[in-house]
C-alpha cells in the first residue's frame, strides 16, 4: 500500500492520517472541497502542513461531481483508497438534508466507481457509531443489527456500508468499513463538544450541556483512530468461509468485506468529561442544562473485540492526556 488516496484530506481525521502516511514514506493524494460547514481557514491551515511534503498531491474537488473525481483515479494508480470525506454532523443533517445525499451517497458512489474501474486493492471507508441509532444493548457490537438510525447522517453512513457490500459482492472489491466513536484531539472539528466547550470556557461564556448532562460517549483520541486505520489498511479482507445466509453476520460476508468499531472501549459520562476539561483549563464552566437534541443518542460504547483480534490494536490514550493535548494545541493555534 504505497500509493494512497485519502478523501477529506483537509478534514480532522483525514489530515492526521495523511500526516502519518507521509511520515511513513507513502505517496498520498488528497481530495477535499474545503466546504464552509465549519471555518475553511482551519482546513486550509491543515492542508498547508501537508503540502510541505513533496509526496503529497492535493485536488480541490467536490466528491459529488464524478467529472472531477473519476479523472483522479485514472491518473492515480492507487493501491488503497481511504474515504473520510462526508458531510458530517448529526444535528446539521436535520437542517440541511440534501447535502448529505449529495456528498455521503452520490459522492461515495463516485469513489466506489473509481475503485471498481481502476484496480484499487482495498477501499477503507469511514462509517460512524451513529449507525447504532436506537440500539440500547451495550457495548455496541459490529455483530448487532443496525437498522434503526435516528438521524439522516446515521442513515447515510449505514447506506455507505450497504453500498460497499454490493460492490464487494458484484466486483470483488475488498472493502472495510470503520465505525468511529466520538473522535477528539488537536486540530479537531469546531462543531464538536470539546472544541465548543473549550472556546466557551476561555471566553467566559456558558456551555450548552444536552440531556442535562446524562450522556455517555466513547471518546476516542485521534492518534488511536489513525493507528487503527493504518493497521486496517494493510489487512485486505477476504471472504468469511463461515458466513451463512441463514444467520447473516452484519460484520462479515461471503464477499471480501468487513466492518470494525474503532472506539476507546470506555464510555465517559459527559459531566466527568467537562470536569477533566475544567481541570486542564484551570477554570470552571457555567453550564446551561438543556434537553436531548433531536437525532442524538444518550450513550455510545464500542465493542472492539474484532479489531483487537484481527489487527492487534486497542485504543489506549487516557482522557486527561488527550484533552491536555487538545487544549495545548487550541491555545497555541488561537493564541489564548
Amino acid at each position: 500500500m504505497n500509493r494512497i488516496l485519502v478523501t477529506g484530506a483537509a478534514g480532522f481525521i483525514g489530515f492526521h492520517l495523511c500526516k502519518r502516511l507521509l511520515a511513513a514514506g507513502k505517496s498520498v493524494a488528497g481530495i477535499d472541497n474545503l466546504n464552509p460547514y465549519y471555518d475553511p481557514q482551519l482546513k486550509r491551515d491543515r492542508l498547508a502542513i501537508l503540502q510541505d511534503s513533496p509526496a503529497f498531491q492535493f485536488h480541490l474537488v467536490d466528491m459529488g461531481n464524478r467529472d472531477q473525481v473519476l479523472p483522479i483515479f485514472e491518473e492515480g494508480g492507487f493501491d488503497c483508497v481511504v474515504n473520510l470525506a462526508a458531510q458530517a454532523g448529526v444535528r446539521h443533517s436535520i437542517k440541511d438534508p440534501y447535502s448529505y445525499a449529495e456528498t455521503n451517497l452520490l459522492g461515495f458512489l463516485n469513489i466506489l466507481e473509481g475503485c471498481r474501474h481502476h484496480g484499487v486493492k482495498h477501499l477503507v471507508f469511514a462509517s460512524s457509531s451513529s449507525v447504532y441509532g436506537a440500539n440500547t444493548k451495550m457495548p455496541f457490537s459490529v455483530h448487532h443489527n443496525v437498522d434503526h438510525p435516528v438521524s439522516l447522517y446515521a442513515a447515510s453512513k449505514k447506506a455507505n456500508e450497504l453500498m460497499a457490500h454490493s460492490y464487494s459482492h458484484l466486483y470483488g472489491l475488498p472493502c472495510t468499513g470503520l465505525r468511529f466513536f466520538t473522535v477528539y484531539g488537536p486540530w479537531g472539528r469546531p462543531d464538536m463538544a470539546l472544541f465548543l466547550f473549550t472556546k466557551a470556557i476561555l471566553e467566559n461564556r456558558p456551555i450548552d450541556v444536552f440531556n442535562y448532562g446524562k450522556m455517555k460517549r466513547d471518546f476516542t483520541y485521534i492518534d488511536d483512530i489513525v493507528e487503527g486505520v493504518v493497521r486496517v489498511m494493510e489487512r485486505i479482507p477476504e471472504p468469511d468461509p463461515n458466513w451463512s445466509g441463514d444467520d447473516p453476520d452484519p460484520s462479515t460476508s461471503y464477499a471480501p468485506y468487513r466492518i470494525y468499531n474503532i472506539g476507546n472501549n470506555e464510555p465517559v459520562e459527559l459531566m466527568h468529561f467537562i470536569e477533566v476539561l475544567e481541570e486542564v483549563l484551570g477554570r470552571k464552566a457555567e453550564k446551561n442544562l438543556l434537553p436531548m437534541q433531536a437525532g442524538d443518542v444518550p450513550a455510545t460504547y464500542a465493542d472492539i473485540t474484532d479489531l483487537e483480534r484481527d489487527v492487534g490494536f486497542k485504543p489506549s490514550t487516557p482522557l486527561k492526556e488527550g484533552i491536555s493535548q487538545f487544549v495545548r494545541w487550541y491555545r497555541e493555534y488561537y493564541g489564548v
